[in-house]
Parts: structure tokens; C-alpha cells; sequence
């Protein structure tokens, strides 16, 4: 499905990136395969929250899904909205704070691949190329908030899917999604090679127990559904 929509179909034509968006890759892809088995359809209406390129929000509105999609950065949002119309795709295209854009309404399915980097950064940045990934000290300043909204985002029945690094804790992800009544378990994992960013950080990952220095990166799905 998403090698469908990096290379629109038969055509050679990739997704536009404009500087500073955060660009498909592993975490993208595995969350491509698990929105593929949730089976969307004309009937589902879709969130995507931080869609970057709109990867995932355009393999959804492939499927025939009415996606909204969200974001803080306004290359971004300009960029889904260049991919949306190169492929001839409805979106919503929204800029701006999930919570605040999205404020009443309710979905089927959420996307979320939040920031979850760990940053020595007391806090997210709030402008740059590292908004994108950069998520304070324990990689869970986005993931935290989706966490506590989600059980509000959701239609009964409606299910979350989140990707993000085991650095930041599945465990704690998953009882954060439970605390607040839903169903939730790790359905996808994969291990991928440290990227640059995280090699740069690497005394300070080590320091803080959240890397073994083997400069492998366990990424890994979380699935929530709302009663």
C-alpha cells in the first residue's frame, strides 16, 4: 500500500517533501501494514495526527476512507496537500494542534507516528527540521497527550494505531491507553539500525539506560480500541 503511494502507482513520481518534513521511513512502513489489515473503507472516517507527507492519510483515502489530517507544521501541511492533489486524492488537510483542530469530533481509526526521540531538550522544539522527531527528555511529550486523548477521538468501536521506539516505553503506552478505557497490546514490532540522529546522542542514550549501545532501534505498533 505505501510503495503504491510513494511511487503513485505506475508512475515514477514520489512523495514531495519540502524541507523540514519528516520523510516516510521504517516506523512509516510498519505502520502502513497494520492500517492495511484494519480493512478502511468508504465507511471509515480517519485521523491522521503529524502526517508529514501525508503518506499514510493518502494510503487511507486509497482505500476510500474520508481522512483528516493534522499537522503543526505548515511545510507539512503544505506538502499533503501537493501529494493529495498529484494524486488526485480528497484530504483534509488541517494545520495546527491535534487536540485544538479536532476538538468534538469523533473517528473510526487514528494514525498517530508522534515525535518519540528522546532529546537532552527539557522540551519539544517548537520550530525546525527536529520538531519532527524530537519528543523531551523520555521520548513521551506527544505520545502522553495522544495517549490521554485518544479515548475522546474515537467512536465506540474506533481503534488507534501508534508507532513508536521501544526507547520510550510500550508498556507504559499500553497502560496509559487502558487507564483510559480502552483495549490496548503491541500488534506490530520490528528492529531497525540507528539513524543519525540517534547516533549523535549516543553517550547521552547510554547515560540514561535507554540504549545498549548495540545501535539498534525496536520500533513497535500499539493498537487501542474504544468499547
Amino acid at each position: 500500500m505505501l510503495d503504491t503511494v510513494l511511487t503513485g502507482g505506475d508512475a515514477p513520481a514520489r512523495l514531495i517533501a519540502l524541507p523540514g518534513v519528516y520523510r516516510p521511513q521504517s516506523d512509516t512502513r510498519l505502520l502502513a501494514d497494520a492500517l492495511t489489515r484494519e480493512g478502511a473503507g468508504p465507511a471509515t472516517e480517519v485521523l491522521e495526527i503529524g502526517t508529514g507527507t501525508g503518506a499514510l492519510a493518502l494510503c487511507a483515502a486509497g482505500a476510500g476512507a474520508r481522512v483528516t489530517a493534522v499537522d503543526v507544521s505548515w511545510p507539512a501541511v503544505i506538502a499533503t496537500r501537493l501529494n493529495a492533489l498529484r494524486r488526485r486524492l480528497p484530504l483534509r488537510v488541517l494545520h495546527g494542534d491535534f487536540a485544538a483542530r479536532t476538538r468534538g469530533r469523533r473517528f473510526d481509526l487514528v494514525l498517530a507516528n508522534p515525535p518519540y526521540v528522546p532529546s537532552p531538550r527539557a522540551r519539544p522544539p517548537s520550530y525546525g527540521a527536529a520538531r519532527a522527531w524530537d519528543a523531551g527528555p523520555d521520548g513521551r511529550a506527544i505520545i502522553d497527550r495522544i495517549c490521554a486523548g485518544a479515548p475522546e477521538l474515537l467512536r465506540p468501536g474506533g481503534v488507534l494505531l501508534m508507532v513508536h521506539s521501544g526507547m520510550c516505553g510500550a508498556a507504559s503506552t499500553v497502560d496509559h491507553l487502558r487507564r483510559g478505557g480502552l483495549s490496548a497490546a503491541v500488534v506490530s514490532r520490528t528492529v531497525v539500525p540507528w539513524g543519525p540522529v540517534l547516533r549523535s546522542r549516543r553517550a547521552w542514550l547510554l547515560s540514561r539506560d535507554l540504549a545498549d549501545g548495540d545501535e539498534q532501534e525496536e520500533l513497535v505498533v500499539i493498537r487501542a480500541r474504544r468499547p
